[in-house]
């Protein structure tokens, strides 16, 4: 699904700071589809979508992600309307089994979903992910550890990973 279609599909979206910047929350009727920071490659740009803060759902978000900032959330409980193709679908939900402080690479990825020649697709899926953050990316490193690639940019993705106590 392409960023136009995407945020066609979007309901409501919200800008909420962070101490890393700024991240722009949108939501379908179905969970929340976007939230990228500002800045990040992919960012989606305008969406038609209301700007709608006191959105109960995009609330939740904003204080989720507060409670994560502050060390008080190891994972967050909203739901998820992710938009890809089934690879990358498939893909992002094994992001979510990597829990907080651990990472994963990319082959480790490969090789859970049964591709294990699968490397590079997994790294594109990886950087086409819509929900940084909530869907954690961020914990996917190159093979032997090295810090590679991050759509929101690599400073972030150290401040992320010294957050949670995996750098």
């Amino acid at each position: 699904m392409t960023h136009t279609t995407l945020g066609a599909a979007c309901t409501a979206q919200a800008t909420i700071n962070t101490p890393l910047g700024v991240v722009l929350v949108a939501r379908t009727v179905t969970g929340i589809a976007g939230l990228w920071f500002e800045g990040q490659k992919d960012h989606p740009g305008t969406l038609t979508a209301p700007e709608q803060a006191d959105d109960p759902l995009l609330r939740c978000a904003a204080a989720q992600l507060a409670e994560y900032f502050a060390g008080q959330r190891t994972q967050f409980d909203l739901p998820l309307d992710l938009h890809g193709t089934e690879f990358q679908r498939s893909v992002w939900t094994a992001l979510l089994g990597i829990g907080r402080g651990q990472t994963a690479s990319y082959g480790e990825i490969a090789r859970q979903l049964e591709h294990p020649k699968a490397v590079r697709a997994v790294g594109a899926a990886v950087g086409r992910n819509p929900v940084s953050l909530i869907v954690p990316c961020h914990r996917v490193l190159g093979s032997g550890g090295a810090l590679t690639g991050y759509a929101g940019g690599l400073d972030r993705k150290r401040a992320l990973l010294r957050l949670e106590g995996a750098a």
